[in-house]
């Protein structure tokens, strides 16, 4: 998931196991790099991974690292942009599976992804959060993504609301909801927040679809 599920596919502690099969097609290889750099950078934080631990945890040496990406920074935007396609694409099939039970299920169906996100034992915040709090003031790329990112799920939303018959205000305060719990999970260290968000959203959504 998001930001998150939304989290990277590779745990933080089977990276190592990874370097000893680095793959040797220039796709597969940046496939490989952006994994292993989505847990390190995920599980520690971007600023803590130099590029020697990368080329450790993945099994590629330096040379053809830098051969495949011309910066970190250019493997952290890939990062970003894998994230943002696992977390729509998911997200999105967890609305779809409640079609059949109505416009509210479905909205409602975003917090009970949240819940499943925030319950498992990797789950450190929104990556785009976490990146853009370290990277954001000094890179204008990392920035842009993640506010691409965040518009990106407001524009969901948004589509969400509008058919079910709601309007853009009910859109915002649903998306806000969302991204909070994301950022109180995150700190608190529990998954309460998801179950928190989800009964105000849907008060609030009751209050404006009747």
């Amino acid at each position: 998931m998001s930001s998150g599920s939304a989290g990277a596919d590779t745990r933080d502690g089977d990276v190592e196991a990874t370097a000893a099969s680095a793959p040797r097609g220039e796709d597969a290889a940046r496939e490989h790099v952006v994994q292993v750099a989505d847990a390190l950078y995920y599980a520690r934080g971007v600023q803590a991974v130099g590029m020697d631990d990368l080329r450790s945890a993945s099994g590629v040496s330096l040379r053809r690292l830098y051969g495949l990406f011309p910066s970190k920074e250019s493997i952290v935007l890939e990062v970003l942009r894998r994230r943002h396609e696992l977390w729509t694409s998911t997200l999105a099939a967890a609305v779809s599976a409640v079609a059949a039970e109505g416009p509210r299920a479905q909205l409602l169906a975003t917090y009970d992804y949240l819940a499943v996100w925030f319950d498992d034992d990797d789950f450190r915040g929104c990556g785009f959060i976490n990146t853009f709090g370290e990277l954001g003031a000094a890179s204008p790329a990392v920035a842009a993504a993640a506010r691409e990112h965040k518009a990106s799920f407001q524009a969901y939303m948004a589509s969400l609301v509008d058919a079910a018959g709601g309007s853009a205000d009910l859109a915002a305060q649903l998306a806000i909801l969302a991204e909070g719990a994301q950022t109180t999970a995150a700190i608190a260290g529990t998954g309460e927040a998801a179950g928190q968000a989800r009964r105000a959203a849907a008060t609030l959504i009751d209050a404006a679809l009747g």
